[in-house]
C-alpha cells in the first residue's frame, strides 16, 4: 500500500545568510501493506512529523521516492497531491482542528462538501458514521460543547467520511486524559478490524504505539525498526 525509499530531507537553521542545514530525515525506507496499522515513535525534534507531512504531500523531500496505492506521489504538484489526499487520506490531530463554527455532524460531513456530494448522498453517509464512533446524542452540538474525547470522535469520523483507505494519525491522543486515551485507541483498533483501514500513527508515546501491528522508532531522522536500523 505505502512504499517508503531513501527519504532525505534537512531544515535550514540560524540567521539568514548563515543558513545551515541539518538533516531531519536520513534515508528513511519504510513499507506498509494494506489493512495495518503502524506506528512511528520518537520523542521531539526526532523527524517523525516530518515524516508525516512528507507522506501526506504538505511537503516535498529533498530525495527519495513515496509510492502510495501504486501511484508516486513525491513529485506530484500541490494542486495533483491535494486532490490525492482528499481521495487516499484521512486525517486525525492531537488538536481536532474542527471548525468552531460547526456542529459535529457538519464537521464530519465538511469533506463530502469538499468533494462537491450532493447533500441526499452526504447525510446518510455521515448519520451512520455518527453512529458508528458513538456521537449520536451529541451530533447537534458545536465542538466547545463537546469533551476532548468526543472531538477526537468527530475528527475520526471526519477523517472516515471521505472512505480514504489511509488514516493518519498525528499524536491522536496527545490532548486527553488515560481514560479517554483508552477509549480512542480501542475506536481506532475496532475500526481498522471492522473496515480494513490502514493507520499510520505518530506518537512519542509508547503505550500508543503499542496498538500497532508494526512499531518504528525515529531517532536523529534514522528509522528503526526492533532494533535494527531500517535504513540503506
Amino acid at each position: 500500500m505505502i512504499h517508503i525509499k531513501d527519504l532525505y530531507h534537512t531544515f535550514s537553521i540560524g540567521k539568514r545568510g548563515k543558513e545551515k542545514r541539518v538533516p531531519v530525515l536520513k534515508n528513511v525506507s519504510l513499507d506498509i501493506k494494506k489493512g495495518q496499522i503502524v506506528s512511528i515513535v520518537g520523542k521531539s525534534g526526532s523527524g517523525k512529523s516530518t515524516l508525516l507531512h512528507v507522506l501526506a504531500g504538505f511537503m516535498r523531500p529533498e530525495s527519495g521516492s513515496i509510492i502510495v496505492a501504486n501511484q508516486e506521489t513525491s513529485r506530484l504538484s500541490e494542486s495533483e497531491h491535494a486532490a490525492f489526499r482528499l481521495n487516499n487520506f484521512g486525517f486525525i490531530f492531537q488538536n481536532f482542528q474542527l471548525m468552531p463554527g460547526l456542529t459535529a455532524f457538519e464537521n464530519i460531513e465538511l469533506p463530502l462538501k469538499l468533494k462537491g456530494i450532493p447533500k441526499k448522498e452526504r447525510h446518510p453517509n455521515v448519520e451512520a458514521l455518527v453512529k458508528k464512533v458513538g456521537l449520536t446524542q451529541v451530533a447537534d452540538h458545536y465542538p466547545n460543547e463537546l469533551s476532548g474525547g468526543q472531538q477526537q470522535r468527530v475528527s475520526i469520523a471526519r477523517a472516515l467520511v471521505t472512505n480514504s483507505p489511509i488514516i493518519l494519525a498525528d499524536e491522536p491522543t496527545g490532548s486527553l486524559d488515560s481514560e479517554t486515551e483508552q477509549e480512542i485507541l480501542l475506536l481506532i483498533q475496532s475500526l481498522n478490524e471492522s473496515l480494513g483501514l490502514t493507520f499510520v500513527i505518530i506518537t512519542h508515546d509508547d503505550e500508543v504505539a503499542n496498538i500497532a501491528h508494526e512499531k518504528y522508532r525515529l531517532h536523529d531522522g534514522v528509522l528503526v525498526n526492533g532494533g535494527v536500523l531500517h535504513v540503506v
